[in-house]
């Protein structure tokens, strides 16, 4: 689908606007938006990205990859390359089985040059993939019946060198359930949040020992298991993904339900600099899009639902449930507030209730979320007219949240999760649609990128042989040279760099 803006004339249009803001994230988005408001066109619009995927690259270690030795795993621009590392199966550095259900990760400076990544794994108690099981006995929770010792989800550490080879890993978190996404920390750690709200029972079907629906703390530098101290003050609710100011210290999470809420989690250790700090408690409180704002493209009224029977903002989309659009609003900072969380740790789960009760805005299935230059990117996976998934930017600064994307084609954005940020503010969204049909555009799951008009482009694409899975846990290393990434079904961590080592940078010129 083309720009709705000729893209000279684009160009004239915005150039004024963007002085002084082009290396801004998304800071040409607003003045594309600007200059679009009097016909209110707000189509998705592909980019030229890096340039056309390459269908036929080998990964670089074909020698380690046993029947996959000889198959392209990923299609990529032109100047790039690949490794494929820690696979499903394979032994770790402590002679545990490395568990599947890749998830959300992120990338942290190691010693002596190397990267260490944290790596979630999005497994139940009986997955059939081995669980998370700690060399050091260190789970949070035993299990019990058919899933007795078998460590569920949890985290992996892995530690790196300079050509995306793996040094050592080990199981750093075991005994938790579908840890999906989390965030890192500016003290280099890793919040690792469980998806999933389950309790014991007395049931004969009862897996579980202890109550789950929390966020753990994983330093990446520890080297071995953590002492799995659930953090109940940041809230009991199905968990998605964190993102952390380093400016204000406050942490935002997104929920992964139909009818979600944004949080905020204000630590009781004002600027918390280390691991256990966040142990010390806080406060939890919950966005309120301020009702009453009107679209300046088309003048309507923010959409609206009650379903606690308070009125409040329905961002859903009309596909998500909602009553109204939001394509009106994209690119319009929208005025948000907060309203603090008494019941953090329900016997249910009806954090999001609570929330609700109290005007808190819907959101449908709020799930990635990153921090960079000031502001919190988060993403609803399956909201929007289409259905297929919106990125929102939260500016604490000016407390203000601002739809940056809506899909309109599966096509091109389908079902985005995971996110991620380059240093050059280009937006990276990990897949997690319907996979397509085959010989459609947009068959098989994608990493697809989002440049400073809103632009999206593809950056790449799992072409496995019969296998759709999506990406997940998309991270840069703190030089911006490499990006890991996870394919969850195949159940693969995958190293991705310029054959010319230039950092991955979209805009020409960018050095920070």
């Amino acid at each position: 689908m083309n720009s709705p803006l000729n893209r000279r004339r684009f160009m004239e249009l915005s150039s004024a606007a963007a002085v002084g803001t082009a290396l801004a994230p998304l800071g040409l988005l607003n003045a594309r938006i600007a200059s679009a408001q009097p016909n209110c066109s707000y189509a998705s619009m592909t980019v030229p990205g890096f340039g056309p995927l390459a269908f036929n690259q080998l990964p670089l270690n074909t020698s380690q990859l046993g029947t996959l030795a000889q198959v392209p795993l990923i299609a990529l621009p032109p100047g790039f390359v690949y490794t494929a590392i820690s696979l499903r199966g394979s032994l770790d550095s402590e002679g545990k089985t490395v568990p599947g259900g890749h998830d959300g990760m992120a990338c942290f400076q190691g010693r002596s040059g190397t990267y260490v990544l944290v790596r979630n794994h999005e497994l139940n108690p009986t997955s059939s993939s081995p669980g998370c099981l700690t060399s050091n006995s260190k789970q949070y929770d035993p299990f019990v019946g058919n899933a007795a010792g078998l460590g569920g989800g949890g985290t992996m550490t892995l530690v790196v060198d300079r050509n995306g080879q793996v040094l050592q890993d080990y199981i750093s978190l075991g005994g938790t359930i579908r840890n999906c996404a989390g965030g890192p920390t500016p003290w280099s750690s890793w919040i690792s949040c469980e998806e999933n709200t389950n309790v014991p029972t007395s049931a004969s079907s009862n897996q579980v020992a202890k109550k789950h629906g929390y966020n753990f703390e994983v330093p990446a530098l520890l080297g071995q298991a953590v002492d799995p101290i659930p953090l109940v003050a940041m809230g009991r609710m199905n968990h998605e993904a964190v993102s952390a100011d380093p400016n204000s210290g406050y942490i935002y999470q997104t929920e992964d339900r139909g009818d979600s809420a944004f949080y905020r989690f204000v630590p009781k250790v004002r600027k918390p600099s280390k691991f256990g700090d966040l142990q010390q408690g806080g406060d939890l409180y919950a966005m309120v899009i301020k009702p009453g704002q009107r679209s300046a493209c088309t003048g309507a009224p923010l959409p609206l639902s009650s379903p606690q029977g308070t009125e409040v903002v329905d961002t859903r989309g009309l596909r998500g449930g909602s009553t109204g659009s939001m394509l009106p609003f994209i690119g319009q900072p929208l005025a948000v507030e907060w309203v603090r969380l008494e019941e953090v740790d329900p016997a249910g789960d009806t954090l999001r209730a609570e929330a609700q009760t109290k005007g808190a805005a819907m959101w449908f299935r709020g799930e990635g979320a990153w921090y960079h230059q000031g502001k919190h990117y988060f993403v609803c996976s399956n909201a929007g007219d289409a259905g297929e998934g919106q990125v929102w930017c939260l500016d604490p600064r000016n407390e203000t949240v601002t739809l940056v994307v809506e899909s309109t084609s599966e096509n091109l954005l389908d079902g985005p999760d995971n996110i991620t940020v380059a240093r050059d503010g280009t937006l990276y969204l990990c897949e997690d649609g319907s996979a397509g049909t085959p010989g459609n555009a947009n068959y098989s799951q994608r990493v697809v990128g989002v440049d400073a008009t809103g632009g999206l482009f593809d950056f790449c694409k799992n072409i496995i042989p019969g296998n759709t899975s999506e990406f997940a846990g998309a991270c840069f290393s703190p030089d911006g040279r490499y990006m890991y990434v996870n394919m969850q079904g195949a159940g693969i961590t995958l190293c991705i760099w310029r054959s010319d080592s230039r950092p991955i940078y979209l805009r020409p010129g960018f050095a920070s």
